[in-house]
């Protein structure tokens, strides 16, 4: 049986955000940052030192902050973005069109699939990934996880 879903992905600085969110918040570095500045604002309330709590403000605040005007800037300047990414997902990986530009992979270069409330990511390395928000796929969402779930290792896959 042959399963292949389309569907177009118009990227908002929202979208970008939501995977960055997640891609960051996910990563050691992300995570010591985060629990640095609760350990810094705890510091505040035990020690009533002053520069534990703005530290510790700028720690918990200052990168989601910083992830959206990040968001926002990638969204902005990429021209890939200008215009809708259409995704075709089948058997033999994710192709993926812009204007006239298209790229395949396989699911043997997939690296791993996740989820947030909002979106589902394939990874194809460490760093760079489809981002596929559910907005965007519609009555389709259950069938592109179901053909990533079929074609990646389950080990890969966490897409709640």
């Amino acid at each position: 049986m042959d399963m292949s879903v389309e569907f177009d992905v118009k990227m908002t600085t929202g979208k970008m955000y939501d995977y960055m969110i997640r891609h960051t918040f996910t990563s050691f570095a992300g995570i010591v940052g985060e629990l640095l500045g609760i350990v810094l604002v705890i510091g505040f309330f035990a020690y009533g030192q002053w520069p534990y709590l703005v530290a510790g403000i700028v720690c918990v605040f200052y990168q989601p902050v910083a992830l959206y005007r990040r968001a926002a800037i990638q969204v902005r300047n990429n021209k890939v973005f200008a215009g809708p990414l259409h995704y075709r997902l089948d058997e033999s990986g994710i192709t993926v069109t812009s204007g006239e530009d298209s790229d395949s992979m396989g699911w043997d270069r997939m690296y791993r699939a996740v989820s947030t409330s909002r979106s589902v990511i394939v990874y194809t390395n460490r760093v760079n990934a489809c981002i596929f928000p559910k907005e965007d796929m519609g009555d389709k969402k259950d069938t592109a996880i179901a053909i990533i779930s079929a074609h990646m290792d389950p080990k890969q896959v966490n897409i709640r």
